[in-house]
Order: C-alpha cells, then sequence, then structure tokens
C-alpha cells in the first residue's frame, strides 16, 4: 500500500533559493523498509494553498487506485488532482514502458465490473492538423526563429485549436485544457499554459509573419508542383465586438456582414490560383479597397510577373493602368452597366464545366481599350437574378400601392414634400429594380398634398439577367481559357467563408492593435492547414467543407481505461480509439497514421 502526500522544498540556483513543490509517495520495499520516491514535481508555480494539500494528495491517490470518492471537493482542487493524476499515470507508464521492438501479449486476470474509462479527449481534427504542419516543416521554421520547445508547442496548439476548435484566444486556451490531447501527440501538458503565455506567442508570430508566410508558401509550392503564374486579390472586413477606441486601424465603414454599426478592420488576401494563401495584410476598416492594390502586388515581386485576377470592385480604371504600366496582365470583372443577351445564332461558344447548366461566352476585341472581352450568359445566375428581380418588383410594386392608398386614409402620409421623400427611400432601398419604373406624383391645389400617384414600368431598360463581362490585356486566351481562369476567384471568395465561418475569425474580441492582428494572422495560418487538407482530399474524390470533415473526425479519441487487478492493483490503459471507415478513409486519403498516439499502461 502507497501513501501520496506534498513536500515543498528548497533549492538553490545560481546563488539563489527558489522552493519547488513535488508529489511524493511512501512505499514498502521488498524488504519491508519504508522508503519515498517523487513521483512529479509540480513546479514553483504550485498555486495550491498548504491546508488543501493533504485533501488533495487523497484525491490524487483515490483516482489512481479507482477508489470512490468519499467526500466531495471544491471544483479548483478537483481539477488539479485529475490533472496531476493524469500527469502521474503518463509518466510511469513511461518510465515503464517496453521497448518497441517486444511485442509479447500481456494477459491478466481482471474484474471486469470494475472498467471505467474517463480523460476523454479529441484527436482526430488534431491529428491531421499536426501532421499537415509537420510536412510544412513548421516546428523546424519556428525553432530556426529562436522559439524554444515550450513556445513552439504553445504556437502550434494555438493554431490547430482555431482550426479544431474555432474561437477566442481564451476559448482556445480552455479547449487545449480540457478537450484536446494535442498535447500528447506533442509530448507536453497544456495544463501548465497559463493565458498570458499563450498571448505572448500569438503576438511572437506575428513578429516573424513575413518570414512564416513565405516559408510555407515556397514549401506548400514545392510539394504540389505549383505554377507560380496567378494571383488571385481580394478583401474582405471583420467587425470588432466593443468600441475599439485604443486600436489604430478599427474604422467605421461599409461592413460585409452588415454589421456598419461595428468598427471593423480589413482583411486583404492574396491566393495562387490553387487558393494557396501567399500574403495577408490587415487595413483599417474603412480603407479603399482599390488603394490597396499596388501595395500588396508590390510585396509579391518575383523573378515573373503571375497573371493577376480580380474582383470588380478593386478593378477601377486607375488600378488597371498601373497594372498594365508594371507590365502585368490581367483578367478582371468589367463593370459596363449595359449588357446585351447572348443570342443563339451570335456564334458564341458552349463553356464545359463540372456543373449541369448551361454557360454561353463570346470573345471579342475592343478596338477603344485593345482588351479581349468575354461576355458570359449564365443559366443559373439567370434563373437566379431574375427570380431576385421578380421579388423586388412585387415588393416595390406593393410599398407603391400602400402609399397610392394612404393618401386617402386618415393618418397616412399626404404632404407633397413628404411623399416625394417616401419615394425616395423606396427608390435607394429597391434601386436594383426602381430605375426601370417612371413615377409621377400629382399635386393638389397649392402643392401642398399629393392626390395621386401614377407608375410605369419601363420594358426592356433592365440589364439582362445572367449576363456579365469580363475583360483582360492578354491577347492569348480562348473562350473556355479566359472563364476558366476567372472562375478560380471562387476559390478566393471560398476562402474568406472558410476564415469567418470556420476559422474562429469573427467577431474580434481584442481591442489592441497588434493582438487584433495576431489573432486574425493565426487564422491565416490555420487556413494554410486546412486547404492543404481540402486539396489533398479532392485528389481522393473527397469534396466536403472542412466543417463537415472536422465533425466527421470530432468522435476518434483518446481515452482512458482503468480496472481492478486480481491483487488489488490497478491497471490504466491509455489508448487512441479505432477511427470508424469514415475517419479511416480521412486517413489513407491524407496518407497519415490512423492511430495517432501511442499505448499506455501503467499499474498502481
Amino acid at each position: 500500500m502507497f501513501c501520496m502526500y506534498i513536500r515543498k522544498v528548497t533549492q538553490k540556483k545560481t546563488g539563489k533559493e527558489y522552493y519547488t513543490h513535488r508529489l511524493v509517495e511512501t512505499y514498502r520495499n521488498t524488504e519491508s523498509k519504508v522508503r519515498q520516491r517523487v513521483l512529479l514535481n509540480l513546479g514553483t508555480h504550485f498555486l495550491i494553498p498548504p491546508e488543501q494539500w493533504k485533501s488533495l494528495a487523497d484525491r490524487i491517490e483515490e483516482i489512481i487506485s479507482g477508489q470512490q470518492i468519499l467526500f466531495p471537493l471544491d471544483g479548483a482542487i478537483e481539477n488539479e488532482a485529475q490533472n496531476i493524476a493524469k500527469r502521474v499515470i503518463h509518466r510511469v507508464a513511461e518510465e515503464k514502458a517496453p521497448a518497441p521492438v517486444q511485442t509479447e501479449n500481456d494477459y491478466r486476470t481482471v474484474d471486469l465490473n470494475s472498467l471505467e474509462h474517463q480523460q476523454i479527449r479529441q484527436v482526430g481534427a488534431e491529428h491531421a492538423g499536426y501532421e499537415i504542419l509537420k510536412q510544412l516543416g513548421f516546428e523546424q521554421l519556428l525553432l530556426e526563429l529562436d522559439f524554444n520547445r515550450k513556445q513552439t508547442n504553445t504556437a502550434i496548439g494555438s493554431i490547430i485549436g482555431r482550426l479544431a476548435a474555432p474561437g477566442s484566444e481564451r476559448a482556445t486556451h480552455k479547449y487545449l485544457q480540457t478537450q484536446s490531447a494535442l498535447d500528447e501527440l506533442l509530448g507536453c501538458n497544456f495544463q501548465d499554459l497559463s493565458l498570458d503565455h499563450l498571448y505572448s506567442i500569438t503576438d511572437k508570430l506575428l513578429r516573424y509573419k513575413k518570414i512564416i508566410e513565405e516559408k510555407l508558401f515556397q514549401t506548400e509550392k514545392k510539394l504540389f508542383q505549383l505554377d507560380e503564374v496567378i494571383t488571385l486579390y481580394d478583401l474582405t472586413n471583420t467587425y470588432f465586438e466593443g468600441r475599439s477606441l485604443v486600436n489604430t486601424k478599427a474604422a467605421f465603414g461599409r461592413s460585409k456582414e452588415k454589421r456598419s454599426d461595428c468598427p471593423l478592420v480589413t482583411l486583404a488576401l492574396v491566393l495562387d490560383g490553387s487558393g494557396f494563401p501567399k500574403k495577408s495584410e490587415v487595413f483599417a476598416g474603412n480603407i479603399s479597397e482599390p488603394k490597396t492594390l499596388a501595395e500588396m502586388i508590390n510585396r509579391l515581386e518575383g523573378k515573373t510577373k503571375p497573371l493577376v485576377v480580380l474582383d470588380a470592385g478593386i478593378a477601377t480604371e486607375e488600378n488597371l493602368i498601373w497594372l498594365k504600366d508594371n507590365g502585368y496582365k490581367y483578367i478582371v470583372v468589367s463593370k459596363k452597366n449595359k449588357l446585351e443577351m447572348l443570342e443563339d445564332d451570335d456564334g458564341s461558344f458552349v463553356l464545359q464545366h463540372k456543373k449541369e447548366y448551361l454557360i454561353k461566352a463570346k470573345l471579342i476585341k475592343n478596338q477603344d481599350t485593345q482588351e479581349q472581352e468575354l461576355y458570359c450568359y449564365s443559366e443559373l445566375k439567370g434563373k437566379k437574378e431574375q427570380g431576385m428581380r421578380n421579388q423586388a418588383t412585387q415588393r416595390y410594386e406593393t410599398e407603391l400601392k400602400k402609399l397610392l392608398l394612404g393618401l386617402n386614409k386618415k393618418g397616412a402620409t399626404k404632404k407633397y414634400t413628404k411623399v416625394l421623400e417616401r419615394l425616395g427611400r423606396l427608390k435607394e432601398k429597391y434601386k436594383q429594380i426602381s430605375y426601370t419604373y417612371e413615377i409621377n406624383v400629382i399635386a393638389g391645389e397649392a402643392q401642398k398634398n399629393a392626390i395621386d400617384i401614377q407608375w410605369t414600368h419601363l420594358e426592356g431598360k433592365q440589364k439582362a439577367a445572367g449576363v456579365y463581362c469580363l475583360r483582360s490585356n492578354c491577347d492569348n486566351l480562348d473562350e473556355q481559357k479566359f472563364w476558366d481562369i476567372y472562375i478560380m476567384l471562387t476559390e478566393l471568395e471560398a476562402a474568406f467563408r472558410c476564415l469567418k465561418s470556420e476559422l474562429g475569425l469573427r467577431p474580434v474580441y481584442h481591442q489592441i492593435t497588434r493582438r487584433v492582428d495576431s489573432h486574425i494572422f493565426i487564422s491565416v495560418l490555420a487556413y494554410h492547414i486546412l486547404h492543404m487538407i481540402r486539396y489533398q482530399l479532392k485528389r481522393h474524390g473527397i469534396n466536403e467543407s472542412w466543417e463537415t470533415i472536422r465533425s466527421e473526425l470530432r468522435t476518434h479519441s483518446r481515452i482512458t481505461s482503468t480496472m481492478k487487478c486480481e491483487d488489488g492493483k490497478k491497471l490504466h490503459i491509455r489508448k487512441t480509439s479505432l477511427p470508424n471507415p469514415r475517419q479511416l478513409e480521412i486517413y489513407r486519403a491524407l496518407n497519415i497514421s490512423a492511430s495517432p498516439a501511442k499505448t499506455e499502461k501503467s499499474i498502481f
């Protein structure tokens, strides 16, 4: 029978005294002599007060030996006891672990009724993410950047935490300590991780942002033989919780999430043609999107100038002139307002794609700009736009009728000037179709009240549904190649959706500028992992979103099973559960082990 207690020990280092704490076990050896041994060093920052040491040590002993709890303990003491017991069992298992070459069976007589399972932690998404980071050489990169082992583990924990359980840094801290088995994969203990240390490491990652992004992309380029000839560029923004008065980049602007009531920051992201991130930057929330292009593209200057693909919001004439003057080829969405429907007999080309709806295109040369213009008609886009227009038209006319009927109702708007104001607000609200209406307000005597509202829908004034135009200064593209390159821009849109919905980019809870930037940078680093996973899975026909993949991996766990042996001792086995068929399919597609972390056995 053994007995445990906590001892405070005085030690000296470089002439200075300091205290540390140890969990000690007393036992009788084979000669029946009482001996002591240190089970675990609890460190200098052991915060449990001395008057609770005995209760804590007794509870640790109960957990390890499988005894029933006699008296309920305070939540903090119980959590500490569970943590220390886990570490003791792990250490004993490490000390008694057989050599890898030994494969003999281990038979024991146990009481099956005593079987219990505990310390269940998620390992699936963590395993996939960590293996991808190893393929990227991320650990070695951090060590070269003067991160020590603990800092490297914390950095990996922060990034994979954002990948596996998106949230704030505080949420990541809790996840690493209570839900994840990532520390077992890394060979560390996140129970000792403080929130302040987690913050400091995210700040340190931000300081090496330029080096890290360049190294990761070059590694991805080498791994997948990426042809760096296309650059996709776009921006999005995210909002803050709180006023963010101390953040120099926080500003009110047009929110793409309809949260213009909150201060914003803007994320600019550059991807290659395969969707891998090349560069990211955080700008002020009210920055003019077109003005960011030259700065971001200049930072990517290399031996060859890539083809730049832009959305309409950034493709201003000023930016296109800058791209031409600096020797860049581009493909952008034209801002032309008047686009004609392509006719069946106009020699248009039917585009090939994976979907089953019709897409037609016609390539022409604009003699004024010397650009190639690709007029496209999408059957699906046309049906969607027409449906939205029909709905807007119905609602607009309903509002007009309501305003007209109010002219004869008591308490409704009748004054001529007020009616005009209401019409102005309606035109702004339904601006996608209001320009196709001619409206006449008839005033009564002395122009005081309106007595009638008349409107006419002008047929043929509205743009053709489903038609859009692409423009480029490339002169060697046919219709199919032109369209295929532009469609790559959807990868960038998908990246932003992943960052916001699957990687916890929004909202931002920090207020300090560097903390906001580091929070966003962690999400970008997590996206590197996410995209590598999905890129490899797609090669094997697995096309689900990361949210779906993460959900399927969530049930793969690390579990400690305990049983009472015939001699009264307690057997602890820490092992990874068997993957289900879907998890096995994912691991095989990623070419990684289906059994992460080793089996640990210990007896007390």
